[in-house]
């Protein structure tokens, strides 16, 4: 039979006087944007109530924008048995610790082979649930910990705490360069100008409100150990505000500077460092209150093997150059 697909969602500030079709598309990007435009002609998408038709439809910050409609058999998301490390459960909502190289939901260029796909095997009462339950999504390359729910009530209730920016979510990181105290990355993210992959620190007015908070951890002789909270959850946040103060992050390809060379390395550290195969990120901590109950609940989860061997060999090399240190 087929798959009826009920979303919702709510007009933000920075999607004020976008069209209809762009802010759907943005939204729930897990469906194409010529899929999302035939459900807006076929009257299958609402605004505040009222039925639109026509995709370049500007809308306002506030509006309620629905969309209810069938997605046929041999377009669904397939069940796939893949495993899923499950660090909590209740009968409402499942704590993750998602691995590095895993994609959350299917998108432009991956099919299937996702966390997605996992739910519906493991929990197949997700099938009703708008993305099988999840609310937030990390990068393919980032590992850690992430909140899905397992019905409409607690999902409802967490799209709502994440976007008044309720839920607590920490993050470890290893980035570029001498970082001698904590900070605040307060800078607006956008779609960058000219590569359409990519995001980018953006002019005021032009992308959506985005706010890092991090603090040194450990200090070694070229990077620094950071631990970071989000107080927003913009695509490949972290990534972007910390290439744009200087302090990519390291292994990150996207974002990272790959002319950066390390003295005096030894030609086993500069190829680890030159090979590392992902961005050293980890959602280390969350916290939140539970949907359902109301008690506050928060998790943690080690370090992978991949970033404690990365914090291993930079303790290694800072303690062949101890003149190099850079402690004020």
């Amino acid at each position: 039979m087929p798959q009826t697909v009920c979303l919702e969602t709510e007009v933000t500030d920075a999607d004020h006087g976008r069209r209809l079709d762009q802010v759907l598309s943005t939204a729930f990007d897990e469906y194409s944007r010529s899929r999302i435009k035939i459900w807006i002609t076929d009257g299958l998408v609402t605004v505040d109530g009222q039925v639109v038709t026509v995709p370049r439809t500007p809308v306002l910050a506030g509006q309620s924008l629905k969309i209810s409609a069938e997605i046929p058999d041999d377009e669904r998301f397939l069940p796939q048995d893949i495993p899923l490390d499950i660090v909590h459960r209740d009968q409402d909502i499942l704590i993750l610790n998602k691995p590095a190289g895993l994609v959350v939901h299917p998108g432009a260029g991956c099919h299937d082979g996702t966390v997605l796909n996992a739910l519906l095997h493991h929990f197949p009462e997700t099938a009703s649930l708008p993305r099988a339950g999840i609310v937030h999504r990390l990068d393919k390359d980032t590992s850690g910990l992430m909140v899905t729910a397992l019905n409409a009530e607690a999902q409802n209730r967490l799209v709502k705490a994440i976007s008044r920016h309720e839920v607590i979510r920490e993050y470890e990181a290893v980035v570029c360069g001498h970082m001698t105290a904590g900070g605040t990355v307060d800078k607006p993210i956008g779609r960058h100008p000219r590569i359409r992959t990519c995001m980018a620190v953006v002019p005021e007015g032009c992308g959506k409100e985005a706010v890092t908070r991090y603090r040194v951890v450990e200090k070694f002789r070229a990077h620094t150990r950071l631990r970071l909270r989000l107080e927003t959850g913009r695509t490949h946040q972290i990534r972007v505000h910390m290439s744009s103060i200087g302090h990519s992050l390291v292994g990150d390809q996207q974002y990272g500077d790959p002319s950066r060379l390390l003295r005096r390395a030894t030609p086993e550290f500069s190829r680890f460092l030159a090979t590392f195969p992902r961005q050293a990120l980890h959602a280390a901590r969350l916290g939140l209150t539970h949907p359902v109950t109301g008690e506050y609940v928060q998790f943690e989860t080690e370090l992978p093997q991949d970033m404690q061997d990365l914090l291993a060999m930079l303790r290694q090399d800072t303690a062949e150059h101890p003149e190099d240190l850079v402690w004020s």
